[in-house]
């Protein structure tokens, strides 16, 4: 006998439309399957066998976010197939900066009802990220928040458990003055500011705004905002199996300011050279169209480097050949120095 409740339908919650949602993203989910996966979506727990062969010490890291206000972009532009992306990228860019490997993924979708299609598409970003980040999408949740949101709308999140050795955790212990700091290209906005970034362009309830052209972007406003998240799980494993990479930073809500210096130890700083951040067509729109000045714009965007990598001196071209083949644009934007400071653009 097949679950149904027209109580709890007349109520906003349609069971029925759960159902179809999970039959529609199961050809999704099945894209991310790895070894490790012990079972399928549907159960009370997602079960994955974690590979500890070899490991001396095996540490679990995790990592937990959402999209913030980028969905509102996608909303308005009615385009959900990509934001799973972003979804994942926030969780598994964290956790790669320990020298942990995704293993795997579970996301969290709020919504004040139910269109199967619509979470499908969702979850279709959600399970292509996991695929980019060589994780398994092995469960989640779909709630139907009636009277809490509007129809339409929708809140994703999500976690991500990872792997390391600890004996090869990536913390910034051993950072020392003269390492080389490397800028790791991003997409564009990425997942953060996006707040700002309405304010800015006026983007409210109405898609004329994401709709609007700028030939600075090639495009509407709204297709350049939405471009996801980069993964950089894959390369950076790359070079950190190439290279001695000694500190990660991802370069996330509170942009340079705030996210780099957590990768330093104390007694040390991140000098950065500004002429050598590459800084993307939108970040200039964005400051010119909002008047922001620069110090703000580099403590709320990534600016063009989504990830900062330190590396020694020795093999710091090591890490850029390494992430360089593996696609990512990446640049030396600085080096390590002596300081208090934490970090200083110059």
């Amino acid at each position: 006998m097949k679950s149904y409740s027209d109580s709890y339908k007349s109520a906003g919650v349609d069971v029925t439309a759960g159902y179809e949602s999970v039959e529609l993203m199961k050809k999704h989910v099945a894209r991310t399957r790895i070894p490790g996966v012990v079972s399928g979506i549907g159960g009370f727990g997602g079960l994955f066998a974690p590979p500890v062969e070899g490991m001396k010490e095996p540490v679990l890291v995790s990592g937990t976010d959402g999209v913030g206000t980028k969905l509102k972009i996608a909303m308005l532009m009615d385009k959900h197939d990509t934001i799973g992306i972003d979804a994942v990228a926030m969780c598994v860019n964290d956790v790669i900066c320990c020298g942990a490997k995704p293993l795997f993924f579970l996301d969290y979708i709020a919504c004040g009802r139910n269109f199967p299609e619509k979470i499908a598409q969702i979850v279709a970003g959600v399970a292509e990220g996991c695929v980019q980040a060589g994780c398994a999408l092995i469960g989640g949740e779909t709630a139907e928040h009636p009277g809490m949101m509007p129809e339409e709308e929708y809140d994703l999140a999500g976690f991500t458990v990872g792997l390391v050795d600890r004996e090869k955790i990536v913390d910034g212990s051993r950072l020392e003055a003269g390492d080389v700091l490397i800028g790791v290209r991003s997409s564009g906005v990425h997942s953060n500011g996006f707040s700002l970034v309405r304010k800015v362009f006026g983007i409210g309830d109405s898609p004329e705004a994401v709709e609007k052209p700028y030939s600075e972007l090639g495009g509407a406003l709204g297709e350049a905002l939405l471009t996801p998240t980069r993964i950089y799980v894959k390369p950076l494993l790359a070079a950190m199996e190439a290279a001695d990479v000694k500190a990660v930073s991802h370069i996330t809500g509170g942009g340079f300011y705030e996210n780099i210096p957590r990768m330093m130890k104390e007694g040390l700083t991140a000098k950065i050279e500004k002429a050598a951040v590459p800084k993307l067509p939108v970040f200039d729109l964005i400051a010119k169209e909002g008047g922001i000045p620069e110090r703000d714009m580099f403590n709320t965007f990534n600016m063009g480097v989504g990830l900062c990598v330190a590396a020694s001196k020795g093999t710091a071209q090591k890490a850029l050949d390494a992430l360089r083949e593996a696609g990512e644009q990446a640049d030396v934007i600085g080096e390590v120095t002596a300081g208090e400071e934490g970090i200083v653009l110059w």
